[in-house]
């Protein structure tokens, strides 16, 4: 081989060689740092591609489990809310079972007690179906809850629909559990032979004695102002011990009022249900003299439908037909129940079906990108030692071109 000094082709292989230790090191290098085998495009493109659709999956997977969470969590509180439900109705069951006795009186205190007690319940329901929120939102309604999961794929969409109904004594045919309309007759004194009163639709006729009367709807007058309210109160709900006596036998009860009991001078009326427009409307008291010792406080002149319910405790059929409304309502609830909790059980399920996914998608993509450390760091020793010889062989082949300065000494 000729001796030259234009090209020292041994110091540029050495050179060569060295620049390309120097840049697998520094990948190697790369990949102990983030312990990935791919960290750019240049690594391997196919095997990226691969790893970004697998966490394209893995992310929807991920938040769709947030998703089937929160749906849970929902039906959870539906759930929770018609225990509650179902715990009043049952205690309204007991209350009824109690109206529907007929030791009890009836048109006093004790069936007023029952009944107010009972309303009350039907109240509470209302409130729970009105009040009972998940994230802001009411979650008793009529709309379909749609459960949103996928695992990012066209043809890996998943919906879980329930619709879990409003909740509403109206619904469960309980009637809407507000307050009935009332309205109050006063008596300042007794009431004149031939004074009228028009409550509920009917009138009825103060007489002072209802022997022989066949006329129905007259009221004997008592002897005391109290006494004699006690007789219309009777007439109105038609008490059969007072028929004959206390008014015509001919005189039926009241089909859109209930008389309380009488509290001192007053006598309360109180409409049996809302499906009766103006079941109080233009109460009125027509005096059989010039002056009348009667007069309606309190009166409620504009009730309309859905301002009562519809079930009430106050006679003991209407404490019956109650038994048998309560009844198709803890039904009812019960079939709510089973939705919701089907719902439950179907989320629950989709959502440990996503966890394993997640997890195989997980283990996928860890083959696909994760680096080999044993193997990486083998590498990393193997490229330090080359790049050690190779920085050795690059000084030693520029020191042999040196040598051709001898022959000119």
């Amino acid at each position: 081989m000729s001796l030259s000094i234009l090209n020292n082709i041994s110091s540029l292989t050495a050179e060569n060689a060295l620049s390309n230790t120097q840049a697998s090191l520094q990948k190697t290098l790369t990949q102990l740092s983030t312990g990935l085998r791919i960290n750019s495009g240049a690594d391997d493109a196919a095997g990226l591609s691969i790893a970004n659709g697998l966490q394209a999956n893995i992310a929807a997977l991920t938040q769709s489990q947030l998703n089937a969470s929160n749906g849970i969590g929902l039906f959870q509180t539906a759930d929770g809310a018609l225990s509650q439900v179902t715990s009043l109705l049952n205690r309204a069951v007991t209350l009824a079972t109690e109206a529907s006795n007929s030791t009890l009186n009836t048109s006093g205190s004790q069936a007023q007690a029952l009944d107010t007690e009972f309303q009350s319940i039907l109240s509470t329901v209302n409130t729970i179906g009105s009040t009972t929120e998940f994230n802001g939102q009411s979650v008793f309604t009529n709309s379909s809850v749609s459960i949103a999961m996928s695992d990012g794929t066209s043809t890996g969409n998943m919906t879980v629909s329930k619709t879990i109904g409003a909740l509403t004594t109206g619904g469960l045919g309980l009637g809407n559990g507000t307050s009935l309309g009332t309205a109050t007759l006063s008596a300042s004194g007794a009431p004149a032979n031939g004074d009228t009163v028009t409550v509920g639709g009917t009138t009825y006729k103060f007489v002072t004695s209802v022997a022989g009367d066949t006329t129905a709807n007259d009221v004997q007058i008592g002897g005391t102002a109290a006494a004699s309210l006690q007789n219309l109160a009777d007439a109105v709900n038609g008490v059969s011990s007072g028929a004959g006596s206390e008014y015509t036998s001919t005189t039926n009860a009241n089909a859109n009022v209930n008389a309380l009991a009488v509290q001192g001078t007053d006598l309360t009326f109180q409409a049996k249900n809302s499906s009766v427009s103006g079941a109080l409307a233009s109460v009125t008291v027509t005096p059989a003299g010039a002056t009348s010792t009667l007069s309606f406080i309190n009166n409620e002149t504009t009730l309309s439908a859905g301002n009562g319910g519809t079930v009430n405790l106050l006679t003991t059929t209407a404490a019956a037909s109650a038994l048998t409304a309560l009844t198709t309502a803890i039904s009812t609830i019960a079939g709510q129940r089973g939705t919701v909790g089907a719902a439950v059980n179907q989320l629950q399920s989709a959502s440990n079906i996503m966890n394993t996914q997640v997890q195989n998608l997980q283990g996928a993509e860890n083959s696909v990108m994760n680096a080999d450390i044993g193997k990486t760091v083998a590498n990393m020793t193997q490229y330090n030692v080359l790049q050690s010889t190779g920085m050795s062989a690059l000084q030693q082949s520029n020191q042999a071109q040196q040598a051709v300065l001898k022959l000119l000494q």
